[in-house]
């Protein structure tokens, strides 16, 4: 074990392997925010802490079994000239559940029933277990694809278990203000909604074994999201023009008024 401490391949696999951790977790972060933002606002960071913390002994849990971890690549059943194993049924079960999850979240976004009025009672009435059950479910999947990154990456599981808890560590310092502006702001709710969408289907294509490098998929949501703080940029300095035209306004009817 403290070879590994003055070891600089073992530091330089460490530091890539937590880079590498947090881009894959982002998803987890987004996932946690969107699903949480039903339940009532004095529940939200309760629930956001019990997920990564659950998503922390996922993990670990699951390094620490690598042996049923590398089982799980092992074909469980044919069909014609496609192999599926317990990993690829994970992953689909998992990516299906993402695709719908998100999608029900668009479509109560964009036509809330009763015309928006049920919306903060359906979020307020939404039970704490189903939500904590649901961050479960992703959180398996989400940790199995971490997992298995992990032990392509790493040798030494001591690495792969400190680069895991760095990851949730900044997840869990990111999750807070990350939750904050995605629920703030409509356009990029629907931005994160898109991309768990995108996350869903490249799980299935994995689960299909087609894969869909991670890359492509992090460059398009980062170049929306790119496109979208612009927008938001241009929409905060209208808004301080329109501000300051009608303070402009008011002064100018005072003096006139005074006069």
């Amino acid at each position: 074990m403290l070879h590994l401490l003055t070891s600089p391949e073992a530091w330089m696999s460490f530091l890539t392997l937590s880079a590498l951790e947090v881009v894959l977790g982002v998803d987890n972060v987004i996932f946690l925010s969107i699903v949480s933002a039903r339940l009532p606002a004095e529940q939200q960071r309760t629930a956001r802490r019990i997920g990564l913390g659950l998503a922390l002994f996922a993990r670990v849990g699951l390094l620490a079994s690598l042996a049923w971890i590398i089982g799980l690549t092992e074909p469980v059943f044919r069909l014609g000239g496609f192999e599926a194993s317990w990993r690829d049924i994970i992953l689909a079960a998992g990516g299906a559940f993402l695709i719908y999850k998100a999608t029900v979240e668009i479509h109560e976004t964009m036509e809330p029933e009763d015309g928006g009025q049920a919306a903060p009672l359906a979020r307020a009435r939404a039970a704490f277990g189903m939500v904590i059950g649901q961050i479960v479910v992703l959180d398996v999947v989400f940790s199995l694809d971490s997992v298995l990154t992990a032990i392509g990456m790493a040798n030494e599981i001591a690495i792969m278990i400190a680069a895991v808890c760095v990851a949730i560590g900044v997840m869990l310092v990111a999750a807070e203000p990350l939750a904050r502006f995605v629920n703030t702001h409509p356009t990029v709710k629907m931005l994160a909604l898109s991309f768990l969408i995108l996350v869903g289907v490249a799980l299935v294509a994995d689960a299909l074994h087609f894969h869909i490098p991670r890359g492509y998929l992090y460059f398009a949501i980062a170049f929306s999201i790119g496109v979208e703080t612009l927008n938001l940029m241009a929409a905060r300095r209208r808004r301080r023009e329109r501000e300051a035209a009608a303070a402009a306004g008011s002064g100018g009817t005072t003096t006139l008024s005074d006069g």
